[in-house]
């Protein structure tokens, strides 16, 4: 249990800081699920829809410290890999 003023500060932001982090988190996948999904029924215009909207929430996570820069970039490659494959 935190003491000082400084470390019941800290335990403050760090909940605070944990919060916002875990609603990024939730959002990023949310919008991967979609993708996923879209992918998993085989309809290839609104997977590519979905993967359009989601790239970039998966670069803001990525530049917010949600997931890291390289984790990032290989999801959206796989996904759009997996979408490009449904038009052939």
């Amino acid at each position: 249990m935190a003491n000082t003023v400084s470390a019941k500060k800290m335990t403050r932001k760090i909940a605070k800081r944990t919060a916002i982090n875990r609603s990024r988190r939730s959002r990023m996948r949310t919008f991967v699920r979609k993708v996923e999904e879209a992918i998993a029924a085989g309809d290839q215009a609104v997977a590519a829809d979905a993967l359009r909207v989601a790239e970039p929430e998966l670069m803001k996570a990525a530049q917010n410290g949600i997931v890291h820069k390289n984790n990032a970039s290989r999801k959206v490659s796989r996904l759009a890999a997996r979408v490009k494959a449904l038009a052939a």
